[in-house]
């Protein structure tokens, strides 16, 4: 943009914006004074894809167990998953795991000042190393994220698809045009407290909005229509089936998935898989159970089902109870096994929607017991 057009903007931010921010900003747990590396680096990554008041308790309880990098270098991966679980996007918390101990080893056990040197560290991407030097260390890096992208869109009107890396890239150019050189950390926190607080996605309040005076969209009362985004494709839907299998022991088998590789690794749940094609739910699960672990299971009855949303795809998990009729659990799509009870769960790290099947069971007024379930044994 020409500096006749920038200079109006910066002024506004200047004084509008960052009064406006000193009387509205959130009192959130990672702004406290003096700002720590260490936790700004976590909230970010928490808060990407993740609501605020979601993060809040998970941020709080994970900081309580593992206060810094050395702590969380040096914990177990099951231990750090049992902290995420719940806030999705498990690969977040296997790469901090992974980081941590790369500061361990190589920078003391601390993050790193320099911007470079953040970029370097495995899973900061130019958005996260922005907002940890901007608002952990001061540098003059402008951040850029999903509530930024749109009170952007919406001052300039603009038509450009926010989706494309050239549309982003210009507004990373208005970021950096804008940003106030001398108060980095505020200047950034104060953008996305606007697009949160005041510029939200629907029904934004323009008139509390400290910028109504230099928006175009608010000029044109259409503030809605940005930020201009290609229309999704249709989410793809899947049914699957799992098996609380139970033994003679009133136990219950639960399988870990890879904890290298895929999605959910690492994390444990109730073994089962998708349904093919004009297969019946109970042929499903006895299926996938013989490619999964070897074992040939009867399936019984219906426990729960649940509807859950991952981020490219929806699932209908459909829970029955079974038993094995014949083989021993072996670790053929799985990465092990274990036998435990409806009370022991919390010592192992699920999904949210095998956290649903485990809402079931602890529901149930006992626990269930092979012989109530299969009466006829």
């Amino acid at each position: 943009m020409s500096s006749s057009k920038i200079q109006p903007l910066r002024s506004a931010v200047r004084r509008r914006l960052l009064p406006w921010f000193a009387r509205n900003a959130r009192d959130l747990p990672w702004r406290a004074e003096p700002r720590r590396p260490y936790a700004v680096w976590i909230s970010e990554i928490m808060l990407q894809q993740t609501r605020v008041d979601t993060v809040v308790p998970y941020f709080q309880r994970f900081l309580t167990r593992f206060p810094g990098p050395a702590a969380l270098a040096a914990a177990p991966l099951q231990d750090v998953l049992k902290l995420w679980e719940g806030l999705g996007y498990y690969s977040r918390a296997r790469q901090i795991h992974k980081t941590a101990k790369l500061l361990a080893r190589d920078h003391g056990g601390e993050l790193p000042a320099d911007p470079a040197a953040l970029a370097a560290l495995p899973g900061l991407g130019p958005y996260t190393v922005a907002a940890v030097a901007s608002f952990a260390f001061g540098h003059p890096l402008a951040v850029l994220d999903g509530n930024v992208i749109r009170v952007f869109s919406r001052l300039l009107a603009l038509p450009d698809d926010v989706g494309l890396p050239a549309t982003k890239k210009k507004l990373q150019r208005l970021a950096d045009e804008l940003l106030l050189r001398d108060k980095p950390a505020a200047t950034n926190e104060a953008w996305m407290e606007l697009g949160a607080l005041v510029c939200t996605p629907r029904q934004p309040c323009c008139p509390d909005c400290p910028l109504r005076g230099v928006c175009r969209a608010a000029k044109l009362k259409t503030p809605e229509a940005y930020p201009n985004k290609k229309k999704k494709m249709k989410v793809p839907h899947k049914i699957v089936g799992a098996a609380v299998i139970l033994n003679a022991k009133n136990q219950i088998l639960i399988a870990q998935r890879n904890p290298e590789k895929g999605m959910l690794a690492g994390l444990w749940e109730f073994p089962g898989g998708k349904i093919a094609e004009g297969e019946t739910m109970p042929a499903c699960i006895a299926r996938e159970l013989k490619e999964e672990m070897g074992i040939a299971i009867d399936v019984g009855p219906h426990l729960v089902t649940v509807h859950h949303a991952y981020s490219h795809f929806t699932i209908e998990l459909h829970a029955h109870f079974a038993r094995i009729r014949a083989g021993r659990p072996r670790h053929l799509e799985c990465s092990g096994h274990a036998w435990t009870t409806r009370d022991k769960f919390a010592d192992f790290p699920f999904s949210k929607a095998d956290l649903e099947i485990i809402r079931a069971l602890r529901a149930l007024p006992e626990p269930p017991r092979l012989r109530d379930v299969f009466p006829e044994i």
